[in-house]
């Protein structure tokens, strides 16, 4: 589906040369008034600045605008990185006649270097001035977010609820850095229906659970993730209310598209050249699936046999032995390659063969399936491979 704009949404980037030459860096979502926001943010201890200063506005009142700027990420920054962010969204709120409280920061890049406000001074009113509301503001925005990226993530949906026709449009970025427990690394999404906060913030929760709380590249949770969604109330609807059939609809909706966002930080994943779904099923509970299936996704050793397309399959049982479970009878466990039996009640599957196990995992896109017990408790996770270029891009992160 092309892109489609979001009615009440205007976006316009720039360059500000924060840490990159020649390429946009700064980002304005400026919202219509009375948009509707919920947000979940980083569980990190270190969390970034504008985490803490967007968390805390969040509370106070509904946004005016988000404030978003790449390569500098503006954690470990101590009290001057909670002034620089503050004063950023000053500058901003200034412009647009509105309380600094109506400005939500978003920061991602390098940690540990403080933000260089000048640069913001300098490239807001050329940022003010691009605001555009179409699909090319979008586009330039998903660009303008990336870092590590090697293509900008974003996708649209649209749904008719009760006769009205709803638009959703997302981006996100990231590609390494990634174990987002609690979204991505940044995502923004928009629509136009009208959802009040306290139901917007459910689907968002809903959502995050089954899509962005479902990837890992590396197993390493950002100071700065942030995943936004504003709804306008623009649509000519009666108000998305909880326990509804229009709380299905788009619920099923915006989680469908969440989760293409997150498939799509996994397929372009710092270096990755596989794509992997991990389904884990039968766990005493769904906690015990998803240890057994992160424990599986961010082992070097079942990633780097699979980058190198070697059907090494002891590494994916020995790392199903060592998943922190409450409970795990071997004799139950049954484990699949792409379709093929390699494990059966414990053992390896009479069956399998060596040649048949190279066929399976020379496939870019690798399935794997395990079963613990006979449970209807069910999870999937997606990951990468983890390649030389991984080890490159982040060894030349800062150079």
């Amino acid at each position: 589906m092309p892109v489609l704009p979001v009615n009440g949404i205007r976006i316009g980037s720039t360059a500000a040369g924060i840490r990159y030459k020649g390429r946009d860096d700064l980002v304005v979502i400026e919202c219509q008034s009375g948009t509707s926001c919920a947000a979940v943010f980083t569980r990190n201890r270190f969390s970034a600045a504008p985490v803490q200063i967007a968390k805390k506005h969040l509370g106070q009142v509904s946004p005016r605008a988000l404030l978003i700027n790449s390569g500098n990420a503006n954690a470990g920054t101590g009290e001057q990185g909670l002034l620089n962010a503050t004063e950023c969204c000053q500058i901003l709120a200034d412009s647009l006649g509105c309380e600094v409280s109506e400005i939500l920061p978003y920061s991602t890049g390098v940690i540990g270097e403080q933000l260089p406000v000048q640069a913001f001074k300098q490239a807001l009113p050329s940022c003010l001035h691009n605001l555009g509301a179409d699909a090319d503001a979008w586009e330039r925005a998903s660009k303008t977010i990336m870092t590590t990226d090697t293509v900008p993530k974003l996708f649209s949906r649209k749904v008719d609820i009760a006769g009205c026709e709803v638009t959703i449009t997302g981006m996100s970025k990231g590609a390494g850095m990634i174990r987002p427990n609690m979204a991505t690394m940044l995502a923004y999404i928009a629509t136009d229906a009208v959802i009040e906060q306290p139901v917007l913030q459910s689907l968002l929760n809903e959502a995050t659970r089954v899509s962005f709380n479902r990837i890992t590249v590396d197993g390493d949770t950002s100071t700065n993730d942030a995943c936004t969604l504003l709804a306008t109330g623009i649509a000519k609807m009666a108000a998305i209310t909880e326990n509804s059939k229009e709380y299905e609809q788009f619920s099923s909706v915006l989680t469908a598209l969440m989760q293409d966002l997150a498939q799509a930080i996994i397929r372009d994943a710092e270096g990755a050249t596989k794509f992997i779904t991990i389904n884990v099923s039968g766990g005493e509970s769904e906690d015990d699936c998803l240890a057994v299936g992160y424990t599986v996704a961010e082992s070097p050793l079942v990633k780097t046999a699979l980058f190198a397309s070697d059907p090494n399959w002891g590494r994916i049982l020995a790392a199903v032995g060592r998943a922190p479970v409450s409970k795990l009878d071997i004799s139950q466990v049954n484990i699949k390659l792409n379709a093929l039996r390699i494990v059966t009640a414990g053992e390896p599957d009479t069956s399998y063969t060596e040649d048949a196990g190279q066929e399976a995992v020379s496939s870019n896109d690798i399935t794997v399936d395990i079963e613990l017990g006979g449970s209807d408790n069910r999870v999937t996770i997606w990951t990468s491979d983890l390649s030389h270029e991984y080890v490159r891009i982040n060894a030349e992160y800062r150079t």
